[in-house]
């Protein structure tokens, strides 16, 4: 059972349901929605959401996500301008663009996110684009391609300690995943990664995955709660209070990097 402390904070129905309507009028796909994520109601009602590219069916299987895993679509070329009017629309300032991961492509999807930042530039001039990247099955030619683009953060979430990576992760790697916070922290653009706590992982596993992020370069970390999003995933282990939240925002100011935690703290 879901503890008090987190509670879906209330929301404007109307401004959900037109920001819903915009999003479904553009034919697109947000992480809120396909990861099921409980901040979605309050980021439509502001009229803000995360706009997912490249299909919403996953090539991995990740035992905690609640996003489609299959074959999936052909990548859709109409994709980045009808991101670029929904956010003119929308009137957002701040863009975050993800995807879902890609491994039939060879560059990851490298491609379709150099297509959406310079869509979103061309109808949006002024608006700040953050991309929440896959690990490119660590191809650091793709991830060039990204940052050569030169948007304002490059995040990309390592999800889980060391430890519970190969079972949480299985077509992931640990290490692969600071490599790419480590390029790039080196091209000067701002790294960001983000990952759970509640899935068995230990204090000192929090605190050293804290120090391996901040190592890599990254200049924020995003710490939130893991909900189980559907029957078939990974059960929650513990639900952390906000006592112990707040003792991990002090931990990463301790080590100079900052954190951002909370029971509904997600990177997006």
């Amino acid at each position: 059972m879901i503890p008090s402390w987190i509670k879906i904070k209330d929301f404007d129905r109307r401004e959900y349901l037109k920001t819903l309507e915009i999003l479904e009028k553009n034919n697109l796909n947000t992480v809120c929605i396909s990861a099921n994520c409980p901040n979605r109601y309050e980021c439509f009602s502001k009229k803000t959401a995360t706009f997912m590219i490249l299909g919403d069916v996953c090539t991995r299987n990740c035992l905690y996500c609640n996003i489609k895993k299959g074959i999936p679509q052909l990548v859709d070329e109409e994709e980045p301008e009808r991101i670029a009017e929904a956010i003119k629309t929308l009137g957002i300032d701040y863009a975050v663009i993800t995807c879902v991961t890609r491994d039939d492509l060879q560059d990851g999807g490298a491609e379709q996110f150099v297509r959406t930042v310079k869509e979103i530039r061309r109808k949006n001039p002024s608006c700040k684009i953050e991309l929440l990247i896959s690990d490119l099955k660590g191809n650091p030619d793709a991830l060039d391609k990204i940052i050569k683009e030169k948007p304002e953060v490059i995040n990309h979430n390592i999800e889980t300690v060391k430890r519970l990576f190969p079972k949480l992760r299985p077509k992931g790697s640990y290490e692969r995943s600071l490599n790419m916070l480590r390029r790039v922290k080196e091209s000067g653009i701002i790294a960001k990664s983000g990952f759970m706590v509640g899935l068995g992982e230990k204090t000192e596993e929090v605190i050293k995955t804290i120090r391996d992020l901040k190592e890599a370069g990254c200049r924020m970390i995003t710490i939130g709660q893991y909900l189980q999003p559907n029957k078939k995933c990974v059960k929650v282990e513990k639900f952390y209070n906000e006592t112990e939240f707040l003792e991990l925002e002090r931990i990463g100011e301790r080590m100079g990097v900052k954190v951002v935690a909370g029971p509904l703290v997600r990177s997006s």
